[in-house]
């Protein structure tokens, strides 16, 4: 019987395992799935915190529902009925202390039509005019790999992506927009202008796509991201599950790879997938020649912090769901999630749940990091009372603190994971990385990741 160890049990990790045992079962191979997890709890970046009324999830808070993965997923673990979806509220932006709604027709800020653009109040009459050139200037010049930065500005303008595009890009992708590549953020758009001659025509021509999801784009479950996990765990009837348990070594042997393991146990493996951040990684396989290319993975950090209140959340400007922090403000968060209004199962009650984020480009992050819960609670309330008016105190607060585990996706990105694969089949064959530090940081994505990497791993492990 042949063994293949699975370390971390975060979305990427469990999906891998569930896969691995549909094709084991289905092809009645003799194969033993083991998978290691340090944390007592499975989930990874994916974490659930319960407090009286309240369900917060402190890592991310959803699922992209169109992403391909996504639903067969949901499916085969019979979860259909416990989907819950976000509400569709706007989406502001705050600057010089004001909130501006973001256009109804965007994708993270991007208009997709006329209309979108002529409704801005972000944007001058100048600015919008620059945003037309989409229609009548041809893509002569950007690839996949150029930055998404300078594709959007020499298409739409500069205006528009510093004020309203950057904001929102920027904090989905936890990086400077002109460093990141468009093949790591929206490849469509790319696609759309090649095809269609604008972006703004791709959008229109996928208008019925567009329309189909946007009252469904984010998907969570009744009981929190955790009934994922539960239940991804509970079919998992043939594997082998440590928790509590790392890595400590692992050894390349003749015919196999000894997975030492910090409770004592030793585990055999002919296949082993490393499904962590690149930090653990980069420890596990110690061979020089992966250095370089490990060291040019970027990550950034995150501090977030929910306030929950006895009040009612309809002290909220109606029909939103919260804003993000541009230019020109008193506050010191990056974004502020109105949780309850977005997701009601997180508050039955409706009673108001906030949560703030503070980022790693945030010019006071370095001291945020050293505070203690007082001192960011504190920090907190007052962006709640300068961009809210909020002076109540909260009844329930949660700080969770993300430290250099948001990965990067710079311009170095894709050269170094290419790098990375072809020194592990030198080096290190049989062995696998996966997951958002190498292959997309989306969900839906690690889904994917997780799905296609157990396909190739048992095609392998018949050859």
């Amino acid at each position: 019987m042949k063994t293949v160890a699975v370390v971390g049990g975060g979305i990427t990790g469990m999906s891998t395992m569930h896969y691995l045992q549909r094709q084991i079962t289905a092809q009645q191979l003799p194969i033993q799935l083991v998978l290691i997890e340090k944390d007592a709890t499975l989930g990874g970046k994916m974490v659930t915190k319960k407090q009286g009324d309240f369900i917060m999830e402190v890592g991310a808070d959803s699922i992209v529902a169109r992403h391909k993965s996504v639903m067969p997923l949901i499916e085969e673990l019979n979860l259909q009925e416990q989907i819950v979806y976000n509400d569709t509220g706007k989406s502001y932006i705050l600057t010089n202390n004001e909130l501006h709604a973001i256009p109804t027709n965007s994708v993270f800020g991007i208009p997709m039509d006329e209309a979108a653009i002529e409704a801005s109040t972000l944007v001058s009459a100048a600015g919008k005019e620059q945003i037309y050139r989409d229609l009548t200037i041809p893509n002569d010049r950007f690839t996949k790999e150029d930055s998404i930065g300078d594709f959007l500005a020499y298409f739409l303008g500069d205006e528009i992506v510093e004020k309203q595009i950057a904001p929102v890009l920027s904090g989905v992708y936890s990086g400077d927009l002109y460093k990141l590549t468009i093949a790591s953020t929206l490849p469509n758009l790319l696609e759309y202008k090649n095809k269609y001659g604008s972006m703004i025509r791709g959008f229109e021509a996928h208008k019925e796509l567009y329309d189909k999801t946007a009252s469904k784009k984010f998907i969570s479950f009744e009981h929190g991201l955790v009934q994922l996990f539960d239940r991804m765990e509970s079919v998992l009837t043939e594997a082998i599950i440590y928790k509590n348990t790392a890595v400590q070594s692992l050894e390349k042997k003749d015919n196999f790879y000894q997975v030492n393991l910090t409770n004592g146990a030793q585990i055999e493996a002919d296949y082993v997938v490393l499904a962590t951040p690149h930090q653990v990684a980069e420890k596990l396989l110690p061979h020089p020649a992966l250095q370089q290319e490990f060291n040019k993975l970027q990550t950034a950090s995150i501090i977030t912090v929910y306030l929950g209140y006895e009040m009612d959340d309809a002290v909220l400007p109606a029909n939103g769901t919260g804003f993000i922090v541009s230019t020109h403000n008193d506050v010191d968060c990056n974004a502020c999630t109105w949780t309850s209004r977005k997701w009601h199962h997180t508050s039955p009650s409706g009673k108001l749940l906030i949560r703030m984020f503070y980022k790693k480009n945030n010019a006071r992050f370095a001291e945020f990091s050293a505070m203690t819960e007082a001192e960011l609670t504190a920090v907190a309330r007052e962006d709640v009372r300068k961009s809210l008016h909020i002076e109540e105190e909260p009844n329930t607060v949660t700080i969770s603190k993300w430290m250099d585990l948001m990965p990067v996706y710079n311009l170095e990105h894709p050269q170094a994971v290419k790098g990375l694969e072809q020194k592990l089949r030198q080096n290190y064959p049989r062995v696998a990385l996966a997951g958002s530090s190498y292959y997309g940081v989306g969900i839906g994505l690690c889904i994917q990741n997780g799905h296609d990497l157990a396909t190739a791993i048992i095609e392998e492990l018949q050859e």
